[in-house]
C-alpha cells in the first residue's frame, strides 16, 4: 500500500480493538480497488470517545466505524443521528460532512438483511420470525425484519425483563418465555440466534428445532465457528442455512462508500480473505 499526501483516511474506534476485523476487510477493499486511503484501528479509552470523535475533521478523517463500547455513547456526541440509528439505539458508522459536523447511522440493520437475502434468496418476510437475545444486535436484527415486512417477531431471551423492554420500544415483537422458544418456532418461517450461544468459547444453544417448518430459514450472526452447532442442527435436517460472517461484509458497505467513493462488493474472495483471519 502506497499513501499519497492527499490519501482518503477512515478506520475504527473501539476498546480494545485489535479483535476487530474491519481493518482487514477494508484494506482487502482499498487494495483490490486501487484507493489511495487507509483504514485504522483506532484504540479510544471511553472517557475520550467524544474527544476522539470530535477530533475526526482536524485529523482530516473522512469517518469511522464504531465497536464496543462506544456506539451508544455516541449517540450524545455526534451533531446528527438518522432515523434507524435511533431506532436501534446505536450509531456504529460515522461520517465527517464537508462542515466538519457528525453524521451518525447504524448500518448493523442493513448488514443483516442483506446477508440473510444473499444467503437465502427465496426467503419471504410473510412469516413469522423467532429471534434469539435482546441485546444490541437482537434490537437491529428485528429493525431489519420490521423494515423487510416482517409482521410477527416472537423474541425469547433468557432475561425476560430485556425481551420485554424490547417490545415496548419496538412495535410487532412479541416476548416469548426462554423456555417456550422450541414451541414459538411452529409456524415460523426465520430462526435468528443473536446470543453469544453457540460462539466458540461460550456454552452451546440449547433448542429443539422439531416444531420448525422444514423449509424455514435458520440464521446465527456469530461467525466463529463459522457453522455454530445450531446452524449444523439445522442443515442436517435440510434447513437452509445462512452463516453470520455476511452480516460482518455487508454492514461494512455503507460505511467504505461514504468514506471512499467507491461501492464495494462483498465476494467469495473476500469471504476467504477474512475466514484466513479467524482461522
Amino acid at each position: 500500500m502506497i499513501l499519497t499526501g492527499t490519501a482518503r483516511l477512515a478506520g475504527v474506534m473501539g476498546w480494545p480493538v485489535g479483535h476487530s476485523r474491519s481493518p482487514r476487510l477494508h484494506g482487502y477493499w482499498l487494495d483490490a480497488y486501487g484507493i489511495d486511503g487507509a483504514y485504522l484501528p483506532l484504540p479510544v479509552a471511553p472517557e475520550h470517545i467524544e474527544t476522539a470523535l470530535r477530533a475526526l475533521p482536524l485529523l482530516g478523517f473522512a469517518g469511522v466505524n464504531l465497536t464496543v463500547p462506544h456506539k451508544e455513547a455516541a449517540l450524545g456526541v455526534v451533531d446528527r443521528v438518522d432515523a434507524l440509528a435511533r431506532r436501534i439505539g446505536a450509531v456504529n458508522t460515522v461520517v465527517v460532512a464537508a462542515d466538519g459536523t457528525l453524521d451518525g447511522t447504524n448500518t448493523d440493520a442493513f448488514g443483516f438483511t442483506e446477508n440473510l437475502r444473499a444467503g437465502a434468496p427465496d426467503w419471504e418476510p410473510s412469516r413469522a420470525a423467532v429471534v434469539l437475545g435482546a441485546g444490541g444486535a437482537a434490537r437491529a436484527v428485528c429493525v431489519g425484519l420490521a423494515d423487510a415486512g416482517v409482521a410477527e417477531i416472537r423474541l425469547a431471551n433468557r432475561k425476560a425483563a430485556r425481551a420485554t423492554r424490547l417490545a415496548d420500544e419496538l412495535s410487532g415483537i412479541q416476548p416469548v418465555a426462554w423456555e417456550a422458544r422450541g414451541d414459538a418456532l411452529d409456524g415460523a418461517g426465520l430462526l435468528v440466534n443473536t446470543t453469544t450461544l453457540g460462539m466458540t468459547g461460550a456454552p452451546p444453544l440449547d433448542i429443539a428445532l422439531d416444531a420448525l417448518a422444514g423449509d424455514a430459514v435458520v440464521t446465527d450472526i456469530v461467525y466463529a465457528p463459522l457453522e455454530t452447532p445450531l446452524l449444523a442442527a439445522a442443515r442436517a435436517r435440510g434447513n437452509v442455512t445462512v452463516d453470520g460472517l455476511g452480516m460482518l461484509l455487508h454492514q461494512a458497505r455503507p460505511g467504505f462508500a461514504a468514506w471512499f467513493g467507491h461501492e464495494p462488493d462483498v465476494t467469495d474472495a473476500l469471504r476467504a480473505f477474512v475466514l484466513e483471519d479467524l482461522a
